[in-house]
């Protein structure tokens, strides 16, 4: 694949400038973006996992190419390269330019009852997807890999964080009529499990191994995990979402539709072993396309990501106003000086600063936020006082999806979750209707 440089100004450190003591580590469990000789956190080097795991930045040339095929302006997170690198998105583009339909697929490994803002960013992303494009999307909600990979969760507690998380998931605001979310408990069999158990066929202990890093003593559903994952890629694994009679069989014309994953940049593992094996399925499918995330900063800074398991190191959806306004205030770090006297004559550095990190995602007017990050460097505006542009703007996206979780009932719950036709503008490209058939009982498929 072609490598070209990202468009926006990405702040890196790399290994060479900081005299690394301890090498950036990323998995789809744990992360770690290394330290220096003096054992100070260091920034994460997406170029250099972006290099490593041969993946695309996504450069200028991309991004225009998407507004002149979409007709719509790249999403902020594209245009400031907080979405930086992919795998044949150019691919998906070509489908919509011919007119032609493909799905989208993403995830959330329920690991607590509420998500962080952190957490909504695939999901934000997917649903924005989903309009421009207007396609399907199915959301797997990995509740058997957080019960497999945490040894304290049960599976049944596991099971209802998925439940909640859904309700989270359903309040960034997916189409009802073409979103389907599942529990892998409650969903993988039939049809998903035939798709899991062949898959596994194709995988050696020595593949997975390499990819996750399991030994000898990895327990065997974390070994059998990543099959389950992968094949959520097939549009196989859900013939009633395609079709009023999907029948008994695995249908070829489903077979072939393409997927389109969003995800932050450790997911991409299960998703490198899925490229090199998917045209070895019996009813082969396209590899599928993939665009990455950078990490949310936790708000200790850099290094790190936001975590469930860490309740100050994150904003939840469930935080009311006064938390989110003591999680800023007391916990997130800060690129002001040390005085406010140094802070005017020098400037504070907002490549660090995690507050004007946020502001970075979730602050859609691009002038105003050049204009934040202008006179903080100028020593104008305080660190006091870009604290409180996040939290108010945090405030706001918080409460807006309150208010929108309190109308998701356990009626809205079942009905995303019931396996039902999708209803989208070009469902007609991927499953043919039956218009007769031919001798010896073949059947001819529509050419429309």
């Amino acid at each position: 694949m072609t490598e070209a440089t990202t468009t926006a100004e990405i702040p890196i450190r790399s290994a060479e400038e900081s005299g690394v003591s301890k090498e950036q580590t990323i998995d789809p469990w744990s992360v770690d973006a290394g330290q220096d000789a003096e054992g100070n956190s260091l920034e994460f080097d997406y170029v250099a996992i972006s290099k490593k795991w041969n993946t695309s930045l996504i450069d200028e040339a991309l991004l225009e190419r998407f507004e002149k095929v979409t007709g719509h302006k790249p999403h902020r997170w594209l245009r400031r390269g907080l979405f930086f690198s992919h795998r044949d998105f150019n691919r998906i583009l070509d489908l919509h330019e011919k007119g032609e339909t493909f799905f989208l697929y993403t995830g959330r490994g329920p690991s607590s009852g509420s998500m962080h803002i952190g957490h909504t960013i695939p999901f934000e992303f997917t649903k924005w997807l989903q309009d421009v494009f207007d396609v399907p999307c199915v959301i797997m909600l990995t509740d058997d890999e957080k019960a497999l990979f945490k040894e304290d969760l049960t599976f049944e507690a596991v099971l209802q964080f998925a439940m909640d998380n859904a309700k989270d998931i359903i309040s960034v605001g997916f189409d009802q009529k073409k979103t389907f979310i599942y529990s892998d408990l409650k969903y993988v069999a039939g049809h998903m499990l035939m798709n899991a158990w062949e898959f596994s066929k194709l995988l050696t202990f020595n593949q997975v191994r390499g990819a996750f890093g399991f030994n000898e003593s990895t327990n065997c559903g974390r070994i059998f995990f990543p099959t389950v994952q992968c094949v959520a890629a097939f549009g196989t694994s859900y013939p009633a979402l395609w079709s009023d009679n999907p029948g008994e069989e695995r249908n070829p014309d489903v077979a072939a539709m393409q997927c389109l994953i969003p995800m932050a940049i450790d997911q991409d593992p299960y998703f490198r072993l899925l490229r090199d094996n998917a045209h070895r399925m019996a009813r082969p499918s396209p590899k599928p396309a993939l665009i990455h995330s950078r990490f949310l900063t936790a708000l200790q800074g850099v290094g790190g990501k936001m975590s469930a398991s860490n309740p100050n190191s994150a904003i939840f959806m469930s935080d009311t106003p006064g938390q989110i306004k003591k999680k800023i205030n007391n916990h997130a770090f800060s690129g002001g000086r040390e005085t406010l006297e140094m802070h005017r004559e020098l400037g504070g550095n907002p490549d660090v600063d995690v507050p004007f990190q946020y502001l970075s995602y979730f602050e859609d007017d691009d002038e105003k936020l050049k204009k934040l990050e202008a006179e903080y460097r100028a020593g104008t505006l305080t660190s006091g006082e870009m604290k409180k542009e996040c939290v108010t703007l945090l405030q706001a996206y918080v409460e807006g999806y309150q208010t929108r979780r309190k109308a998701v009932t356990d009626d809205v719950l079942a009905e995303y979750m019931r396996p039902r036709k999708m209803e989208w503008s070009r469902s007609d490209t991927i499953f043919k209707p039956e218009k007769s058939k031919g001798k010896k009982g073949k059947k001819v498929r529509s050419k429309s």
